[in-house]
């Protein structure tokens, strides 16, 4: 299954915002996001991103943005939309113009795994490595900056109480 991979976007309180641009067209459509945090060694992170819950949104994910934040992100949740049990998954970089931290999340909200820094267009399939129920994509290299490592917890409202 080929997931779309994304990059980060914040709106305003209106809950809408430019979401692509391909060809010097704008696309409009309503964003909803929500805070959600990362608990780590050396204390919470705090994000605020959109949330990617549909077959088709989950699909383009943020490709063709650029408009990415250090503190947005993408939650692809529940994964695989609609629901299900959870399953291995396996993003790329197809179309998607910046590099990427991809986080990979267990369904006790846990980090199973990150790809950091993935590689813009690259269609190249990248793992988790194992069933996943929440995928998370920040900017490129902020987990690192952060210090945020496998183990880590990831809270969310409606996501895993773990």
């Amino acid at each position: 299954m080929k997931a779309a991979l994304a990059a980060l976007l914040l709106v305003g309180a209106g809950g809408v915002a430019v979401v692509a641009t391909r060809g010097g067209d704008t696309e409009q459509a309503a964003v909803r996001t929500m805070p959600l945090s990362i608990t780590s060694t050396n204390g919470a992170h705090a994000f605020t991103v959109e949330i990617a819950k549909t077959a088709a949104e989950q699909e383009r994910g943020l490709m063709y943005r650029t408009d990415l934040k250090p503190d947005g992100g993408m939650i692809f949740w529940p994964y695989p939309a609609g629901g299900g049990a959870p399953r291995d998954a396996a993003f790329w970089m197809k179309n998607t113009p910046s590099p990427l931290d991809i986080v990979y999340i267990r369904p006790d909200g846990t980090i199973a795994r990150i790809a950091e820094n993935t590689v813009p267009f690259s269609e190249t399939p990248i793992p988790s490595g194992e069933p996943v129920g929440a995928v998370l994509e920040i900017m490129g290299g902020r987990a690192a900056a952060l210090g945020i490592a496998e183990g880590d917890r990831v809270t969310w409202a409606g996501g895993p109480k773990g």
